[in-house]
Formats: structure tokens, sequence, C-alpha cells
């Protein structure tokens, strides 16, 4: 009943099949353990102590930014120089904007500091003035921004003296010198000036590190996946159900295993029929036939 797995069809059929539930169940795997990597690196994130808390290191030897630095106090010593606006950030569900220093050091390269948060627009928005001559800061490092950082604007035409994303890559085409891959926010933020005080903007965790939307959508993922292997599953059984009630019908007699006359034999004595009355048009009647009528004779 089950020869016709071996035909050419099912041959392309259970080929398919057996390629698309492995790698189904691969990928499911795979999206779990992502899932899974995040919740430890979570878990050990909340038995850390503060990073915060821990003693403020030269700003050279927490670099480059992991999940081990990140949120470490940092020092650096420079001269601040460029001054820039980062609209669109939020603090305590407030609307605002974080004032971006860049902090020339002694090798040549600037860091960013952030120096504080102001609620509000950017535009045109008075911000007090920066320190200067020679200062030494200490602040959380962070890591460079990317497109997926909250409240990173990707879609450009800023004012100028605006930037839209704190990296390395962005702020190295605005200003004549080098920058770090990095970043720093100052716990106690700069007050004073006609800006008024500024707020000091918490460390982010680092990315990756916490349950958050990323890795739920992994989990969500790994159901997908498991759900596409079950599904391919069971429309091969299906097939195969629907494929054998076929062959039985057959060898029961219940179901012809050929159709019907095709319609062009079926068609043959009706046409022949119907053609009868074309040919004989205009033969005289027999006058023997029953049908005849002596009437519709013509006179000749």
């Amino acid at each position: 009943m089950y020869r016709f797995l071996l035909t050419p069809r099912w041959w392309g059929i259970n080929l398919f099949v057996v390629l698309a539930i492995p790698f189904c169940v691969f990928m499911g795997t795979w999206q779990l353990g992502r899932f899974e990597d995040r919740v430890q690196s979570h878990e050990q994130a909340e038995k850390a102590p503060d990073p915060s808390t821990r003693a403020a290191k030269p700003l050279d030897e927490l670099l480059p930014v992991d999940k081990v630095t990140s949120g470490r106090p940092a020092t650096a010593t420079g001269t601040y120089a460029d001054q820039f606006l980062v609209p669109g950030r939020k603090l305590d569900d407030r609307q605002g904007f974080y004032v971006l220093n860049m902090l020339r050091t002694d090798s040549g390269k600037a860091l960013p500091v952030v120096r504080g948060w102001l609620p509000g627009s950017a535009t045109d928005a008075p911000v007090p003035a920066a320190p200067k001559g020679e200062v030494t800061v200490t602040g959380d490092l962070q890591a460079s921004e990317n497109t997926h950082s909250d409240g990173v604007n990707v879609r450009g035409g800023l004012p100028s003296g605006q930037v839209g994303m704190i990296s390395a890559a962005t702020l190295v085409n605005l200003v004549p010198y080098d920058v770090y891959d990095a970043w720093v926010t100052l716990p106690e933020a700069e007050a004073g000036g006609t800006g008024g005080a500024m707020k000091p903007v918490p460390a982010a965790a680092p990315e990756g590190s916490g349950l958050d939307l990323k890795a739920f959508q992994n989990l969500g993922y790994t159901g997908e996946w498991f759900v596409f292997a079950a599904f391919v599953l069971f429309m091969w059984f299906r097939l195969v159900r629907r494929e054998a009630e076929a062959e039985r019908d057959i060898a029961l007699g219940l179901v012809p295993e050929e159709s019907a006359a095709p319609a062009a034999e079926g068609a043959g004595p009706a046409a022949e029929t119907a053609e009868a009355p074309d040919t004989a048009e205009g033969a005289p009647e027999d006058p023997s036939s029953p049908d005849y009528d002596v009437a519709s004779t013509p006179v000749r």
C-alpha cells in the first residue's frame, strides 16, 4: 500500500522533510541557547557588585569596554574642547537632552564625557559652560552606542552642534582629532550656569546582559522553529495518509483507476446524430416511410 513512497515525486517530498525537520530543530535549539545565555549573564550581573562602587582606574586600563568593565569608574585628565547636545533622551520619563563635551587628553585622543541631562528641547537651549583649564574627570565607563541603543537618532538632519549617537564613528567625523571608542557619564553632574543644574545620567547595563526584549524574542523564535518542525511532520503524515486512502479505495474498486472515458469519445455518437439531418437535408423523402406526408409532397 505504501509503495507510492518510492515514486520520484515522493522521493522529493521525503528528502525535503528529512532536511527541514533537523534544520528547524537546530535553529530552535540555537535560539534557546541564546536565551539561556542571556538568563545566565543576567543572574551573574545580579550577584556581582555594582560596578560603580568599585575603585576607579585609569581609562586606558579599562579599554576595550566589555561586560566586565562596562559601568566601572574610569578617570581621565585633559581639557574640555568641543561641545555637542544629544537630543531626544529621556530621564525619569521626561524628554530632554544630554550635554556632551570632548575631553582632550595628553595622548591626543578625546574622551566623550556626558556632563549631565537637561529637560526640554536642545535647540537654542541655555547650557552650563564646561570648566576651563585642565580637569580630571571620573565617570562610569560606557561602550559606544549603536543603532539599537535606546534614544539613538539615526535619521540625521540634526542642527549644527547636535549628534544623535554617542559613538566614535559618529564623532570622529565632527572633530579634527581622534576619539576613544567609549564614553563616560559623570555620576555627579556639574551645577550652575544660565541653564540651571544638570541631572546626572545613570550608566546603562551592558548590551546583552539582561532580560530585555531581545532575550524574550529569542525565546519566541525558539517556539516558532519547533512549531515549524512539528508542522512539517504533520503535513507529511497527512499527505501519506491521503495517498494511502486513495490507493486503498482503488484496490477495493470504490474509485476506478482511470477516469471516465474522455469527453471526445463520449461525444462521438451524439455528434454523428447531430450531423445526420445536415447530410440528409434536401434529399427526397421515402414514400414507403410511415412518416411520409402526402400533403407536403410538392406537385410537379
